[in-house]
C-alpha cells in the first residue's frame, strides 16, 4: 500500500498536499452527485425551459460577479482559513436544503436561491483552493501535483459522482444532497490538516480591495507571456464552447446517437481525460513543455475538423476520448505554467481573471454556436471552431516558448 501512495503522491510533495488532495477528492465526490442530482430536483419542481435555465445560471452567474473580489480576498486573508469558512457555509446552505426537501416544503424558488448560494461559496472556496498548491509544493513539481488533483476531478465528479447521484436521488431526493453535505464538511474537516504560513499572504494590507482587484490586473497586463496564455484561453474557450453549445442536436441529428449513447459521450471525454493526467507526469519528464503546449493546441484544432467532418457514432466516442485525453493535460499544463510564473501574493487575482477568461469565452462562444447553428445548420459550429482555433494557434505559435518558461525567464532577470 505504501508504494502504491507514494506512485501516485511522491513523498516529495509533502504530507500538506496530501490532505489538500483528500479534500479535493472529497469535495469533488460531493459535488458530483449534485451534477445530476441538481437538474433532478429542478426538474421535478418545473419543466419550464426558463427556469431550467436559471438554474444552471444561478451557480455560473457568482463567477462573473464576485469571481474578482474572490481573487482580491484570497492574496488579502489567510488562504486556508478562506476555504474552511467557504466550504462551512456552502455544507450548512446545503443542510438546510436537505431540511426543506425532507420536511416537503421545497419549491423552485428555494432550490434556485440554495444553488446560486452554493455556487456563491464555491467561488470564493474554488479560488482560493487554487493558490494553495503552489504554496504546498515546489514549482517544478507543481505539473504532476496539478494532474493529481485533476485525477480526482475526473474521476469523482465527472464519472463516479452523478451516477451515484442519480440513483440515491431516485431512492429519495434528500438523499444525494445529505451525502454532498457531509463530504463537503469532511472537507473542512481535512483542509484543516493542512500546514501553511500562518495568517494572510501579505503581511502588511493597507489598501482597498478595489486597488488589490486593479493591481493584479495591471500585473497580468504588464506581464507579456501570462497575458498572451490568458488571451489564448478566452479564445480557445470560444472555440471550443461554440460546438459544445449544440453538442446534443449534433448527436442526435448529425450522428444518429441516440439519448442513452449520449450520455456516454461525456464518459468517453472523462475516461480520455483521466488517462491524460494519470500520464501527465511521464509525458512532462519527456516532452519540452513549450512543444508539448504546441502539440496539445494542435490536437484541439484537428479535433475540431474531425468532429466536422464525422458521421459515424463509431467515430465519435473515440474523438471524445482524444479530447479528453489531451483536453485534461492541456488544462493540468497551463496551471501549472500559470503558478510557476505567479508571484505568491497574486496568485488568487489573476487566478479570478483567468476564471473570468474561462466562463467569459464559455458564454460568448455558446451564443456564437447557437447562432451560426440556426443559420448554417450544426456541423457548421465545428468548421468555426477549426478556423478560429487553428489561426489563434497560428499567431500564438512562437510566443508559447516563452509562455511555457516564463518563470525562469523571470528568475533570471530578478538576478
Amino acid at each position: 500500500m505504501s508504494r502504491v501512495v507514494e506512485t501516485v503522491f511522491p513523498e516529495r510533495l509533502g504530507r500538506s498536499f496530501r490532505w489538500l488532495v483528500a479534500s479535493s477528492w472529497t469535495t469533488n465526490t460531493g459535488d458530483g452527485l449534485m451534477l445530476a442530482a441538481g437538474p433532478l430536483l429542478v426538474a421535478s419542481q418545473t419543466r419550464d425551459p426558463t427556469l431550467v435555465a436559471a438554474a444552471t445560471m444561478a451557480r455560473l452567474l457568482p463567477w462573473l460577479l464576485f469571481g474578482l473580489l474572490a481573487g482580491a480576498l484570497a492574496d488579502r486573508l489567510d488562504r486556508r482559513l478562506v476555504v474552511m469558512v467557504m466550504d462551512g457555509a456552502r455544507a450548512i446552505v446545503l443542510a438546510g436544503l436537505c431540511v426543506v426537501i425532507y420536511t416537503g416544503h421545497v419549491n423552485i424558488w428555494l432550490v434556485l436561491v440554495a444553488m446560486f448560494l452554493v455556487g456563491l461559496a464555491e467561488v470564493f472556496a474554488d479560488t482560493t483552493t487554487s493558490t494553495l498548491t503552489p504554496m504546498l509544493v515546489d514549482k517544478q513539481d507543481l505539473g504532476i501535483a496539478n494532474a493529481r488533483i485533476m485525477a480526482g476531478f475526473l474521476t469523482a465528479n465527472q464519472l463516479i459522482g452523478p451516477a451515484i447521484g442519480a440513483l440515491l436521488f431516485t431512492v429519495g431526493m434528500a438523499w444525494p444532497f445529505l451525502i454532498q453535505t457531509i463530504c463537503v464538511a469532511l472537507g473542512v474537516v481535512l483542509i484543516s490538516r493542512i500546514a501553511t504560513p500562518k495568517g494572510a499572504v501579505r503581511e502588511h494590507v493597507d489598501t482597498h480591495v478595489r486597488q488589490d482587484i486593479a493591481e493584479g490586473v495591471r500585473w497580468l497586463a504588464g506581464n507579456g507571456p501570462v497575458r498572451t496564455l490568458a488571451l489564448v484561453i478566452v479564445a480557445f474557450n470560444v472555440t471550443w464552447a461554440a460546438p459544445w453549445a449544440v453538442l446534443v442536436l449534433w448527436a442526435l441529428e448529425r450522428v444518429g446517437i441516440d439519448e442513452a449513447g449520449f450520455g456516454l459521450l461525456t464518459t468517453a471525454a472523462a475516461l480520455g481525460g483521466l488517462l491524460g493526467t494519470v500520464s501527465y507526469g511521464r509525458i512532462e519528464k519527456r516532452v519540452p513543455l513549450a512543444t508539448l503546449m504546441r502539440a496539445v493546441l494542435l490536437c484541439e484544432v484537428l479535433f475540431h475538423l474531425a468532429m466536422a467532418v464525422t458521421t459515424s457514432p463509431y467515430a465519435a466516442y473515440p474523438l471524445m476520448f482524444f479530447f479528453g485525453a489531451y483536453a485534461f493535460v492541456w488544462g493540468t499544463l497551463s496551471n501549472a505554467v500559470r503558478q510557476r510564473a505567479v508571484p505568491t501574493e497574486f496568485q488568487g487575482r489573476v487566478g479570478s481573471v483567468y476564471m473570468l477568461c474561462v466562463m467569459g469565452g464559455m458564454l460568448i462562444g455558446s451564443l456564437i454556436g447557437g447562432l451560426i447553428a440556426q443559420q448554417w445548420g450544426v456541423t457548421a459550429p465545428w468548421w468555426f471552431a477549426f478556423v478560429g482555433s487553428g489561426l489563434t494557434l497560428a499567431l500564438v505559435w512562437r510566443e508559447l516558448a516563452k509562455i511555457a518558461h516564463e518563470d525562469e525567464a523571470a528568475a533570471i532577470s530578478a538576478t
